[in-house]
């Protein structure tokens, strides 16, 4: 009697094991499975919003835009190089938000002031 109640313990705990790992392969597959089409809109879109950074960087008549470098790491958009002032910074900053919408912006600016970091 005892060795049976043990054997149903056993069995029931491995089954659970089973269902658990199963449950949790499953949701790994579903997260890796991304589509190949889902994941070039993706990056299309990303790719879209650097270049309204950029574009708006560059069209706009207040900010002097040559030593600033626009990338994409990772999904986000990021500013990097110097300004000249805190106030460039800060408008920078205001037109790169503004030209994203939603999307993430992160900026790696530092302020060169009388030519020295």
């Amino acid at each position: 009697m005892f060795a049976t109640l043990k054997l149903h313990r056993l069995v029931w705990r491995l089954g659970t094991v089973t269902v658990l790992a199963s449950c949790w392969a499953l949701q790994a597959g579903a997260q890796s499975a991304m589509s190949a089409a889902e994941r070039a809109a993706t990056e299309s879109k990303n790719e879209a919003r650097r270049l309204r950074v950029e574009t708006a960087l560059r069209l706009d008549p207040y900010f002097y835009d040559a030593h600033v470098k626009v990338l994409l790491i990772k999904g986000v958009v990021v500013m990097q190089g110097f300004v000249f002032s805190d106030w460039d910074l800060i408008h920078a900053i205001r037109i790169a938000n503004k030209a994203a919408g939603d999307g993430r912006v992160v900026d790696d600016l530092s302020i060169e002031v009388g030519g020295r970091r």
